[in-house]
């Protein structure tokens, strides 16, 4: 089967299209899947790039999507034919959170899904939503599943609520698109107007240029009258001082991105006076997954997807992400 690997020591220039043994038939408890779609993340950018090291040869991204083509022995939630989706942490499948490193994430600790085929335990994938492409259905892993559980899992968002997104990457775009769904009024961030009129075009009901506005916080707080109930962290410290000004007091910031650094000063005398709840994610368990498909199929949400690019030409999809100029979510057909 095709498969593409990392050589070390990382970088898109050491990203190659190779032949590996067939993975097989499936054993007791496990499923065989073809393999059709993944979708880009900035994980898998980092691991792509050397700056998350990880074993030679490894076989990247976190997100896949396909079709189960065979079952072993005793499992019973799928069948042959059954369009399923990848699990971010395989292990982690329900209850609280158990795991704080990517020693078993697919891409990163283990080999992922740039790949035709694996062959994996049952409970290393759910069913996908009803009618999606496999393109739609690669994007659930990450990006929809980390906004899903900032919001609706560990936000408790509800309708009335008020929301403010940074950017208009995966994550914002779906957390956009669930907070509309669910009532909320929504803003968000982004240098390009062109982006941020695409996000009105979603329902967005304020937008912000932060390279426009340096205080784009205290903006998104006096827009919100008493502050914003829910901020999507995704920037990290060059960042967090604007959505901790943004927040209101008692709100809630959800921390999962690390766009602008891996650490900096945090204003910790405006964050204990704000009394906010600052609560650092990554993604989220396969109970998460199975209520964030359902609510897509009763929802009717549908993933933004800017720009797809066949596996072999991984390198220039990873390229077109590190540009920077996508709205939504790139994608890989396999």
């Amino acid at each position: 089967m095709k498969a593409i690997i990392i050589e070390k020591p990382g970088g898109l220039d050491k990203l190659t299209l190779v032949d590996r043994d067939d993975p097989g038939a499936p054993g007791k408890g496990e499923i065989r899947v073809r393999l059709h779609a993944s979708s880009l993340n900035f994980h898998d950018y980092a691991v792509a790039k050397g700056m998350i090291p990880t074993a030679n040869g490894r076989i990247p991204m976190a997100d896949g999507a396909g079709i189960v083509e065979e079952v072993g022995e005793g499992v019973t939630e799928f069948a042959a034919g059954d369009k399923v989706v990848s699990c971010f942490f395989p292990d982690w499948l329900t209850g609280g959170p158990t795991i704080s490193d990517f020693s078993k994430t697919p891409g990163d600790g283990t080999d992922g899904y740039a790949r035709e085929a694996v062959v994996t335990p049952w409970s290393w994938f759910t069913h996908a939503p009803k009618g999606w492409s496999h393109e739609e259905a690669a994007t659930i892993t990450t990006a929809g599943l980390t906004a899903w559980r900032a919001l609706v899992v560990d936000g408790g968002l509800k309708a009335g609520d008020t929301v403010l997104l940074l950017g208009t990457g995966g994550v914002s775009i779906y957390a956009l698109q669930i907070a509309k769904a669910m009532g909320a009024r929504v803003a968000i961030t982004s240098s390009s107007d062109a982006k941020l009129e695409r996000a009105k075009e979603l329902g967005a009901d304020y937008t912000i240029n932060y390279r426009e506005d340096e205080t784009w916080g205290r903006t998104a707080a006096q827009w919100a009258g008493e502050g914003i109930d829910h901020v999507v962290e995704v920037g990290g410290p060059g960042t967090l001082a604007q959505s901790i000004r943004a927040c209101r007091t008692g709100g809630h910031i959800a921390l999962i991105g690390i766009l602008t650094g891996r650490g900096g000063e945090v204003p910790t005398i405006n964050l204990m006076a704000k009394q906010a709840r600052l609560q650092g994610l990554i993604v989220g368990s396969r109970e998460n997954q199975i209520d964030f498909v359902k609510a897509l199929e009763a929802t009717g949400i549908r993933p933004v997807i800017d720009k797809s690019f066949p596996l072999a030409e991984i390198a220039e999809a990873f390229r077109f992400e590190e540009a920077g100029k996508h709205f939504g979510k790139i994608c890989l057909k396999i």
